[in-house]
């Protein structure tokens, strides 16, 4: 390991659920994970945040212009939370080596060829912005070497979370969830893919339905009844019986596509339909946990639907000989995992270091992952 594996990298991500940009610093001592010095979320604009949510969860046309617009737009959130939170940290930049930034991801489809993803926010824009290098552009370089592009955190749960006694999972509840597998401690090991929804339905619902952007703990879905017809309606997708490799996103799972496949959808009760949603993101997880990792002993929960209180409970109660939990008894609180995951990655690219994992994405070998946009 060279001197880029030591020291503070600020690390940016707005997920699937685009509920805003979580930043952290992380610390890395010898390539290995040494704790957050700060985090925080910023909220997008909401006009901002309803033109991204718009057009990720459709194949409606953009223009270039609006598109670049955009691109520049998120850039300049993604600066800002950095500004921010070096100053709330009191870290100047020259401290940090680098940020690690996902971006937003607006477009995923593996469903078709070619496959494509597609994630905003101009790196040099904010290299510019935040007088740091910054590195970005993660998924495509493993496009092109056959994989799909995701999920890309496998590798990172690996080196945080992996026991060589007990059979583990991880299970990262953004709009769209993932699991990784990690049965042991050998990486050749590790699998991982996406599950399908996470709390992107329910968000979507309870933003029509309550005018909340999600269901606080739960709530509104445990105050339903899983309505039969249309969670077997849903569990019929063909993408849920797909074999991995295997990725999805917010184009493939919306309420349009839920309408389609029950097209009496709207004439149910709101809470049954709230209660079904939640209920298919749990059983979604625990059938693919059953078939490919069935001596799971530990679940270990990370992302934002770590705190819908009725969904964990529900994943409890659907995987009995699991335990629950999330990440924060293993030392990363739930909620940074994934902006934690892209400072590490950003350190591997810096040391020249492989940032994918071929069992999971399909890629034909390992890659240094991502572009580096020096400040």
């Amino acid at each position: 390991m060279g001197a880029a594996a030591s020291g503070l990298y600020l690390g940016l991500i707005s997920g699937t659920s685009m509920d805003g940009v979580a930043a952290v610093l992380a610390e890395f001592k010898y390539g290995r994970y040494a704790g957050l010095r700060a985090a925080s979320n910023t909220v997008y604009d909401p006009a901002l945040r309803a033109r991204l949510l718009e057009l990720a969860g459709s194949d409606s046309a953009v223009s270039l212009r609006e598109l670049a617009s955009l691109d520049t737009a998120v850039a300049k959130a993604f600066a800002q939370a950095a500004l921010d939170l070096l100053t709330t940290a009191g870290v100047r930049a020259d401290q940090v080596r680098a940020i690690g930034s996902h971006g937003q991801t607006v477009f995923h489809d593996t469903a078709r060829q070619p496959w494509a993803t597609l994630q905003l926010g101009d790196p040099s824009h904010i290299a510019a912005r935040t007088g740091l290098t910054t590195v970005a552009d993660f998924r495509r370089k493993d496009l092109a070497l056959g994989g799909q592009g995701a999920p890309l955190l496998p590798v990172f749960h690996h080196a945080l979370f992996a026991d060589a006694a007990e059979p583990r999972a991880v299970l990262n509840l953004g709009g769209i969830a993932n699991l990784t597998f990690l049965p042991g401690l050998a990486v050749a090991e590790v699998r991982g893919f996406d599950t399908g929804p996470g709390n992107g339905l329910m968000d979507e619902w309870s933003e029509r339905q309550l005018g909340k952007p999600y269901d606080p703990d739960g709530a509104y879905a445990a105050s339903g009844t899983p309505v039969p017809d249309l969670l077997a309606a849903l569990l019929a997708d063909p993408y849920f019986a797909q074999s991995p490799p295997k990725s999805t996103g917010r184009s493939s799972f919306n309420l349009a596509w839920a309408r389609t496949r029950y097209p009496r959808l709207d004439q149910l009760a709101p809470p049954d339909v709230q209660a079904s949603l939640a209920e298919l993101t749990a059983q979604s997880v625990a059938a693919d946990l059953r078939r490919h990792a069935p001596a799971t002993r530990r679940l270990l929960v990370c992302g934002g639907g770590v705190r819908n209180g009725h969904l964990i409970a529900r994943l409890r109660a659907v995987l009995p000989d699991c335990a629950v939990q999330a990440t924060d008894a293993q030392g990363l609180d739930a909620e940074w995992v994934e902006a934690a995951a892209f400072a590490w990655l950003a350190m591997r690219t810096l040391e020249n270091l492989p940032g994918n994992l071929p069992g999971v994405t399909g890629a034909e070998r390992e890659t240094v992952l991502g572009g580096i946009y020096q400040a």
